[in-house]
């Protein structure tokens, strides 16, 4: 089969989505041919000069850049622009692509590639999977990005019928399902499949490594926050914990970039035990990882459902403990609850913060046990099998059946 997914972010740009797109695009060649409908990339160490069209090779990938915008995504002018000229261009490649696509998978980036993906599936006579990474526009009003006035209602509307049009609506889990669901999808159409993480433990020479030596300095204990510091996050609420937490040796460590980096660095000012980092080479992420003592994920309230960081599998790869800044209602919260790997707090609850950072300092013995379950949960999500996973809901031989919104059984994979 000849399989196209369009997705404007792909590496060399930074983005998570975009890595995890290539690890399941690279195991999907193994089986079929692949085509990486993607853009110029906008953020990250590499640039690209204007092109119209440029194709790559890219572990058995075939990689077919159009010419969009590169805007850096801190600015939402910039943003839009990226993701109009993607669509635009990524529709009309898409219309003469050879040879002829057997099936298109439209992701979320950006938030309507699934318009692009019914109009060409539609156009080509071909099959239409919607792989939902994020969840819109509900995503987009619940941070406040967009008003909830008659463009969202033509955005949803929309939105709604893309989802109808498909043959196949994947998703990344339970709380996700419901939300989908809800807008009137039939539930036998919808299958849970996590995205996980690439295989990998701690390192063996981590301690002595330059990369944990540079993030741990000075700290004898580190809670970390590795990843896209976009507005999907509690900050506010974890800020203030981290303002209020003073005791000597306790460091708190930032690394990575996003719409909210300038924000937070304000708000710290200058406080000696915070630290920020860029991103590191994708080569270091094990050490990255593992210099934490503590990783934090979080997620905002009303945006349990419309995303799922996928940081929170590398973390549990490297069995290292979570602290769960996230509404309970939450995929992350049911994962940390389920392993007993690690704490949840209420992201509207800033004090509550501080005393798990607190006591999880205080309590070594039980964030190691914590940090051992999250090893032996992170073998549940190992990437390359999930894609696997993944590719038989695209193809069509995956079968998915659920007796409820919280039970269900898997027959694709022995």
């Amino acid at each position: 089969m000849h399989i196209v997914v369009l997705n404007r972010c792909y590496p060399p740009e930074v983005g998570a989505t975009g890595r995890v797109i290539r690890d399941l695009a690279r195991v999907w060649a193994r089986h079929h041919r692949v085509t990486v409908l993607t853009g110029r990339p906008s953020d990250g160490p590499e640039r690209h000069p204007y092109y119209l069209l440029r194709r790559e090779m890219d572990g058995g990938v075939f990689v077919e850049r159009v010419g969009s915008t590169a805007f850096p995504r801190r600015h939402m002018a910039g943003r839009l622009a990226d993701y109009l000229t993607y669509m635009v261009l990524a529709f009309v490649r898409g219309l003469f692509l050879r040879p002829k696509p057997d099936v298109v998978v439209a992701m979320t980036d950006p938030p309507l590639a699934s318009l692009v993906g019914v109009l060409i599936g539609k156009i080509r006579r071909v099959r239409y999977v919607y792989n939902i990474r994020d969840l819109h526009p509900d995503m987009a009003v619940a941070a406040g990005i967009a008003p909830n006035g008659w463009f969202v209602r033509l955005w949803e509307s929309v939105h709604r019928w893309t989802l109808r049009q498909a043959d196949r609506v994947v998703v990344l889990g339970e709380d996700m399902r419901d939300r989908v669901v809800a807008k009137g999808v039939a539930p036998e159409r919808v299958a849970v499949v996590w995205d996980g993480a690439p295989k990998m433990g701690p390192p063996p020479d981590g301690d002595s490594h330059p990369v944990v030596g540079a993030l741990r300095d000075g700290f004898s204990f580190v809670v970390m926050y590795a990843g896209n510091m976009g507005w999907a996050g509690a900050w506010d609420s974890l800020l203030i914990a981290l303002m209020r937490c003073r005791e000597p040796g306790l460091g708190f460590v930032f690394v990575g970039d996003g719409s909210m980096r300038p924000r937070i660095e304000q708000r710290i000012n200058g406080q000696p035990n915070v630290r920020m980092f860029p991103y590191f080479p994708e080569a270091d992420l094990p050490y990255v990882l593992s210099a934490a003592d503590l990783h934090v994920v979080t997620l905002r309230r009303g945006l349990e459902g419309l995303v799922i960081p996928s940081k929170v599998y590398s973390i549990l790869m490297v069995g290292r403990p979570i602290l769960a800044v996230v509404p309970e209602a939450s995929e992350v919260a049911r994962i940390v609850r389920e392993h007993r790997c690690g704490i949840v707090v209420d992201p509207d609850d800033p004090e509550a913060i501080r005393q798990a950072i607190l006591w999880a300092r205080d309590h070594r013995d039980a964030l190691r046990e914590m940090g051992e379950r999250a090893r032996r949960a992170g073998e549940r999500f190992d990437r390359a099998v999930l894609a696997e996973q993944l590719l038989q809901e695209v193809t069509g031989d995956g079968v998915l059946r659920y007796a409820d919104s919280r039970s269900r059984e898997r027959g694709y994979l022995a």
